[in-house]
């Protein structure tokens, strides 16, 4: 059935395929973005150049200012973005603090204004070992409180909760879907690292799937 629904929607591979299964089917879809001083902003232009293309509506909310309160991230300080799989201790430090349910929130604020009946958002299993915010807890309990939270409940939705990243690909190419038209690296270069955690999984997803991922690397 159609619904009005607010995708959170990052630029990288995972919001990507999220707001396209949202749109393939049926939904009326708006997708939300938040510029919250990461470092890979570029997310964000390549976010634009999407839902331009696609006829999506699209809002970038700057939320810069919530730095001053939230540190100790290496995708907003001054701290060297490590290198390694997610699995590695040292990938904790691109945790920011509470992302997840302050974007969660705004999203919902936002649907409410909208009258969108559900938040999508692209958490999914391979996040679960290093971002407590992507946890199926935490999606199950932020999905009671949203529906509580004002007079107009709103669903907060992950369709790839318990899904990894190879399976999410797998599902995009199902789709037809174009990931030369996403951005995922931590670094915000030119070109992506290819050994930042990011990096890492996007490249073994599309190795699982037998595919040369169209991005060029450093």
């Amino acid at each position: 059935m159609s619904q009005k629904v607010v995708v959170i929607y990052s630029g990288g591979m995972d919001s990507f395929t999220v707001l396209n299964k949202a749109l393939q089917q049926g939904h009326e879809v708006s997708a939300l973005s938040f510029n919250y001083g990461q470092r890979h902003v570029k997310e964000l232009d390549v976010a634009a150049k999407v839902c331009a293309e696609l006829g999506v509506p699209h809002k970038v909310v700057d939320i810069t200012a919530i730095n001053t309160l939230l540190a100790g991230s290496s995708l907003t300080d001054d701290i060297e973005i490590p290198e390694g799989h997610y699995q590695e201790q040292s990938m904790q430090s691109t945790v920011v603090p509470n992302r997840n349910m302050i974007l969660l929130s705004l999203a919902i604020g936002y649907a409410v204004s909208e009258q969108a009946s559900a938040v999508y958002y692209g958490a999914h299993s391979g996040d679960h070992a290093i971002y407590p915010d992507c946890r199926p807890e935490f999606v199950r309990q932020m999905n009671v409180v949203s529906q509580l939270a004002n007079y107009e409940p709103v669903a907060v939705v992950a369709p790839y909760l318990e899904d990894d990243k190879n399976e999410i690909l797998a599902d995009g190419i199902r789709m037809g879907l174009d990931y030369e038209k996403t951005w995922t690296c931590y670094n915000g270069r030119d070109k992506a690292c290819g050994k930042c955690g990011a990096c890492i999984e996007r490249l073994e997803a599309f190795a699982a799937n037998g595919l040369n991922d169209p991005l060029p690397y450093e």
